[in-house]
């Protein structure tokens, strides 16, 4: 027991990061199964975390209040800016969402008086614990699941496949993809919350371009073809540069390495199961 105490004191953090990293992984998963390529997960993220923090802080909302508010202002944001731009696809889409970002990052750097500016919100209580970050991490993938058994889950992977289609077969293509914009900001806000309430520290720079392409890697590297997919991208992700620690300098290269070669020899991610049944197909054909 003091051996898991010692441990939990040293890695508690990393630990619990992995679990809001799944959830953002999560996020962004959604939109890619209903085809969409937007990047304002890391602006959804920060909108919620925000938002949540100063509940927190200027009116002392409890836990539970502060993270319903996390998830309902991202999800407004996305109902807001989703009309004019899910009508845009492919890279046009990608660039729309990301210039939105942009837009949120420097909003929270003019509006000191509220956001704190450039330094940011300090001294936001740690409210976050374990159990909070499991219960949210397994509701979504149980929420996710429903929904991908679901006639909805069913209409994003059609529009997935071909919007044009899904459209003629009396799909409302315009609704589903609204649809699961808002449900990945709301999850990313969720994340974004539960994220501040255990940094005490949250700034804007946290939620820039660089936040959004990390997000976008955790489900790419794992796989989009399954709920596992995105978790485990985003643990293995997490997990990488504390196990490289070792290697000082040779760190970020190392762990860029290991990266592409997963791109080039996975490339449908680590979290394949057509290569994972092919595999146990030959396993049996061998024994």
């Amino acid at each position: 027991m003091e051996a898991f105490d010692n441990f939990w004191a040293v890695y508690s953090n990393l630990v619990l990061t992995l679990g809001t990293n799944a959830l953002l992984a999560l996020s962004i998963y959604l939109t890619l199964s209903c085809g969409m390529l937007a990047m304002a997960n890391a602006a959804f993220m920060g909108i919620g975390a925000y938002a949540a923090a100063l509940l927190t802080m200027n009116y002392d909302a409890p836990f539970a209040l502060a993270l319903a508010g996390g998830m309902a202002a991202p999800a407004l944001a996305a109902f807001a800016i989703g009309q004019p731009t899910l009508r845009l696809s492919g890279v046009y889409l990608a660039m729309a969402t990301l210039a939105f970002g942009e837009v949120v990052r420097i909003a929270i750097l003019n509006t000191e008086s509220v956001t704190g500016g450039a330094l940011g919100l300090n001294g936001i209580p740690p409210s976050t614990q374990w159990w909070q970050v499991a219960l949210a991490l397994a509701l979504v993938l149980f929420g996710l699941w429903r929904l991908n058994r679901s006639r909805i889950g069913r209409a994003f992977e059609a529009i997935k496949e071909d919007d044009t289609a899904a459209g003629l077969m009396g799909i409302d293509v315009a609704g589903h993809k609204l649809l699961a914009f808002v449900l990945g900001a709301m999850i990313a806000g969720l994340a974004g919350a539960l994220n501040a309430h255990l940094t005490f520290f949250i700034g804007p720079n946290e939620y820039g371009f660089d936040r959004g392409v990390e997000i976008l890697t955790m489900a790419i590297l794992g796989g989009i073809n399954g709920l596992l997919g995105p978790v485990l991208g985003a643990v293995t992700l997490t997990l990488l540069p504390e196990l490289l620690r070792s290697l000082n300098d040779f760190r970020l290269v190392v762990n860029g390495l290991i990266l592409v070669l997963i791109v080039l020899f996975l490339p449908q991610g680590v979290w394949d199961p057509v290569r994972l049944r092919q595999w146990f197909k030959r396993q049996g054909g061998q024994a």
